[in-house]
This record gives C-alpha cells, structure tokens and sequence, in this order.
C-alpha cells in the first residue's frame, strides 16, 4: 500500500474538536481507562476499553477472595449474591427498578431463556385471558404459534430464536423491525428485536414496538448488547417484558464478562425458565430432587456463576458512578455527529457512505460507513492507530464511549481515514453515485 497523503483542514477541524474537547464534562472520566497512547479506540462496541483500576482488584480476588479465604469466600466476600448485585448495578444505566436483573451466562444463553419464557408465559397469558402489558390484550380463540424476529438481528440471535421455536412448536416469522409492529397479531408469542443494529448503528423504536406487542398480547424481548451503557433504554418505563445484553462492549467488563437477564416484576411469579439449574433453586443447598423456583430474577440464574470474570466487571462498573446516562447519550450524539462532518470533510468524494441513521432518534453509539475496500482500509487504519472493525463484505464500523473517547479522537480518525482513502484505489461506494 502505498503512503497516506496528508489531507488539510480547511473548516478548522482539528481546533474545533479541541474547544468541544475542553468543554466537555465528561472528559475526565478518559483518565479512569487504560488507552494506548498516540491511537484512537473506536472499538468500544466490540470490546470496552480497560479501566485501570480492575486489575488490582482482580488480583484481589485471586490473591485474598480465592487465595486465602477460599470456600469462605462465597459467603464472607459475597460471591453467591454476585449475580443480583451486579444486576442491581447494570439496572439504572438500562431504566430498570432493583430486583429485575440476574447476571450470569452469555447473551446467546440468556436470549434462549428469555425466549422460550417469553412464549410459556404468552401461553399462560391467553390460558388466563390477561395480557402482558397493562391492558388485556386482543383475545383469540388461535393459538399463539408465532415468534417474530428482527430480521437484521446478530445471528446468535436469530439462531437461538429458531432453536427456541422448534422447542415451543412455533414457527419463526423474519421481519425488518419497522415492518413488526403491523405484522404483531394474536398468532404472535413474542417479539425478539436488536435495540440497536449491530452492522449499521440504527436505534430501533423500543416504546413502539414493545407496545404494538402488548395491544395484540403478545411480549417484548430486547436485545440490549449495543445499547446497554450507551443511551437510556427505559425499560420499566416503556414496559419491556424480558430483555438480555452484554457486558463487555459498552460496560467495559472485560473480553466475555457474563451477560445479564432482566425479567420485568410482573412477570418474575410465572417465568419459567427452560433451563432450571440449581441456582434458581428456592432453596439450592437443600439438594432436593424436584425443582423449586426461587422468588424474582433470581429464576434466571442456571449454574455455578463464573466468579472472576463476574467480579471484573463488579470493579469496572465502578466507572458509572455520579455518570448520568443522559449526559452519555448526549456526548454519543454530539460526538457522532462531529465525526460524520469530519469524515464529510475529509473522506475523498464518493469513496464512502453512511447507512448509520442522520436522525437523532434513530441512531445508536456507532457510526458504520460502506467503503468496497473496507478490508484493506481498515487493516491500514488499525496500522496507523485509529482502531474500528469491520463486517464484510464492506462495512468498516466505529463506536464511540463516551466514557473515554473525545472530540480530537473523532477528528483524528477522520483525517487519517481520509489520508487512507486519497491513497488506496478504489470504487465509488454503493450509494455515492
């Protein structure tokens, strides 16, 4: 490949991103990570980056918790309540009241429990004829058959949810998630859908789509992994039934931190998981035989929970303290618009476009632009210091923390897309002729 060519700033970019950077509020919170210095990271949608603090108290764990008090350690160092106090943590960054969230297990784990509780319980729902929102919901004499699928989705998600249907005797329904709240209807179990777009960033409509479910009865299942830590989701308040998401993204909890369940209030008496694992047991130390499910989210825990990797994340949520997410998404959105305008600037005409949504309201934390040589382009990009991903065939993409990313950061991945770009052959991206 042949040299960058240096690219000029004739809007004043590089003094602009300075001035927001001075003040921006927010800024301080940089200090709290473990960032490489001389690169940009625009990966924290992928992988968070290190809060500084987590490896001390990760050898903590090992050192003292397992190392000296052993056993003990489930009780004195209050490992076996980890679980819901981590939940506890993670419930004001997603709207959620104490008491509706279980950590523990993966996302794909956790969205099979969640969808196959989601269709036992619309079936509860129609046996009784209440519904699962605030109203009744449209009666029906059919069956309740149907589960509805973003049909943009990550794949585990739609692979678990296929799984989860042929267990429950339904049938998958794959829709665009605009086209579900007309599609919802009394055939529909639940609805499975990706708050945010993993490819293209767009904010899907949570309060629409999870009140379009509860009219026709039928219950909500988000998927939180790209919004959770990034913009407020309001889960109580928009009434979501079940909702799942990952930590390690924009929680910061380290590559395969457990993932978390939250099990609306109304719902924790009658969810009934389909994997009842002698956590969720009423009472786990007694042995028995038969299972008894234990009151409140606790029912979504399964296994033995995987202490070291829960117990990172416990440390790097210390991170969120005195941070309001409204102040996060505000950050999001200003930064994601300076760096859209700096790429506008920058990028060569017609070398890149953006399928990432204009609109404030429907845009995530992450901003993906179509480039048909994204591969080599980003290879060269991670070589010059500014660090995104991609997804092929041509989606180079770029998230934005805010917790830790800054105005200068977002005009410097900029400048040097641009310099990569003057300096690739290439085509004119699909959507720039």
């Amino acid at each position: 490949m042949s040299e960058p060519v240096q690219v000029s700033d004739p809007a004043g970019l590089v003094a602009r991103g300075a001035a927001l950077d001075a003040a921006d509020e927010l800024a301080p919170l940089r200090e709290l990570f473990a960032l490489n210095e001389g690169s940009v990271y625009l990966d924290g949608n992928s992988l968070g980056a290190l809060p500084r603090h987590v490896p001390e108290r990760v050898r903590d764990v090992m050192v003292r918790q397992w190392g000296e008090l052993g056993i003990r350690s489930w009780t004195e160092s209050g490992w076996w309540t980890a679980p819901e106090r981590m939940g506890d943590r993670i419930a004001p960054l997603v709207g959620a009241a104490p008491g509706q969230i279980v950590v523990g297990d993966s996302t794909s784990v956790n969205v099979f429990k969640a969808v196959v509780a989601a269709v036992r319980l619309a079936g509860q729902d129609r046996a009784s004829g209440r519904g699962p929102g605030s109203g009744q919901g449209r009666g029906s004499d059919e069956g309740r058959t149907e589960v509805l699928v973003d049909a943009t989705t990550f794949p585990t998600d739609g692979y678990i949810a296929r799984s989860a249907a042929r267990m429950t005797g339904c049938r998958i329904v794959s829709l665009a998630p605009a086209e579900l709240p007309a599609a919802i209807g009394p055939r529909t179990a639940a609805v499975l859908v990706n708050h945010v777009d993993f490819r293209t960033g767009r904010l899907h409509d949570l309060p629409g789509i999870t009140a379009a479910a509860h009219e026709a009865g039928a219950l909500a299942v988000w998927d939180l992994c790209h919004s959770a830590g990034a913009l407020p989701v309001g889960l109580d308040a928009h009434g979501v039934d079940l909702a799942v998401g990952c930590t390690y993204k924009f929680l910061n909890g380290g590559p395969g931190s457990p993932a978390f369940l939250y099990v609306a209030e109304r719902h924790q008496a009658r969810f009934d998981s389909p994997l009842p694992g002698w956590n969720a047991h009423a009472d786990p130390f007694a042995m028995a035989d038969g299972f008894e499910a234990a009151d409140g989210a606790v029912r979504g825990r399964v296994g033995t929970p995987d202490i070291l990797s829960m117990l990172a994340l416990d440390a790097a949520l210390d991170v969120w303290a005195d941070v309001r997410i409204a102040d996060v998404r505000a950050k999001s959105l200003a930064l994601t618009d300076f760096f859209l305008e700096c790429v506008e600037a920058y990028a060569p005409p017609g070398r890149v476009s953006s399928p990432t949504p204009v609109a404030h309201a429907e845009r995530g934390s992450q901003v993906a632009l179509r480039c048909p040589e994204a591969p080599a382009v980003m290879d060269e990009l991670i070589a010059r210091g500014v660090v995104g991903d991609l997804r092929r065939p041509d989606l180079l993409r770029f998230g934005f923390t805010p917790l830790y990313v800054g105005f200068a950061d977002a005009e410097r991945a900029a400048r040097v897309l641009g310099e990569v770009l003057a300096a690739v052959p290439g085509q004119v991206a699909p959507g720039r002729r």
